[in-house]
């Protein structure tokens, strides 16, 4: 009679515990581009480590399909199917999402190096001011903040819809440079090895990639938020950056660049720029509108 009693409280408690709690939570975050793509390597290793330290049992899955960023942000704010992203953030992102306002790559994806056909290495080597950039045509994607934030700097921009298209438009010398960050730029010019760096200009920004949740799902977004902080405290955000980047940042040269410093009008106001810990350089000055300016220096030394 005892053994059924147990056996009878056991289905009961089956039955009526959410499923949440009786098998692993799963996290999808969106897949872009390829699967064989570097730049996704970085930021799954990272939330993997940041769920992992926060001793959340959630597993970390890719969508099966490629899916572009305007649609993913779509499926997470109405938490179908996509959990998490990572993106530029902007004010309208951050009205749609939660984000956690930890730049993963330390605000280097604003630090462009453009991406040439060798027959354009002279048109560039005079260019030396914003007023100059001016007469350069660039390419960027039709719904990344990037090509707004061109736009707004009075410089000449195609967008596309199609990633490796963009680099198609230069490889036909249809646009001059499409910029990448100094972090994504040389895995993208193996497979393109047709084009090249261009050698003197460093485009800079101030810019974040955060990881965003949806803000029906706050259980996911304390997750990542505190596992990020742990990593910060026990160095193991710094390790991972350093174990990813240092190398691109070194063939960058970036002590031998002119830097041309763009207004970004789409950073919001809770960006936390006055954290030096979160940031590859000193914290970006803010210019009399209230918006991040310019960058600092780079210091290969600096800490989260």
């Amino acid at each position: 009679m005892r053994l059924q009693r147990v056996v009878l409280f056991g289905v009961l408690f089956w039955l009526l515990t959410p499923n949440w709690l009786l098998a692993q939570e799963i996290a999808i975050y969106a897949r872009s581009h390829t699967q064989f793509d570097e730049r996704n390597e970085y930021p799954v290793r990272l939330l993997e480590l940041a769920l992992k330290s926060s001793d959340a049992d959630i597993k970390l899955q890719s969508s099966e399909e490629i899916i572009l960023q305007g649609r993913a942000i779509n499926l997470i704010r109405n938490n179908q199917g996509v959990h998490v992203l990572w993106a530029m953030t902007s004010n309208e992102r951050e009205r749609e999402l939660s984000p956690i306002r930890i730049p993963i790559y330390k605000g280097l994806i604003g630090w462009r190096i453009c991406i040439i056909h060798p027959n354009n290495v002279r048109r560039f080597s005079n260019i030396s001011s914003i007023k100059e950039l001016r007469g350069v045509t660039f390419v960027q994607g039709h719904d990344w903040p990037d090509l707004e934030i061109f736009l707004h700097n009075g410089l000449i921009v195609e967008s596309n819809a199609n990633y490796h298209s963009m680099f198609k438009m230069v490889e036909m010398e249809r646009v001059d440079a499409f910029p990448r960050a100094l972090i994504e730029i040389w895995p993208e010019l193996q497979t393109y090895s047709n084009l090249r760096a261009e050698p003197r200009l460093l485009i800079r920004y101030p810019a974040a990639v955060y990881y965003f949740v949806s803000r029906k799902n706050p259980g996911l977004y304390r997750a990542i938020k505190e596992g990020l902080e742990e990593m910060m405290e026990n160095g193991d955000f710094t390790s991972l950056f350093n174990e990813f980047y240092m190398g691109a940042i070194a063939q960058a040269r970036l002590q031998e660049r002119t830097i041309i410093d763009l207004q970004n009008p789409l950073l919001p106001a809770d960006t936390p720029l006055n954290n030096p810990r979160l940031w590859y350089a000193n914290p970006l000055p803010r210019n009399d509108s209230g918006n991040a300016a310019s960058a600092g220096s780079a210091d290969a030394n600096d800490g989260n």
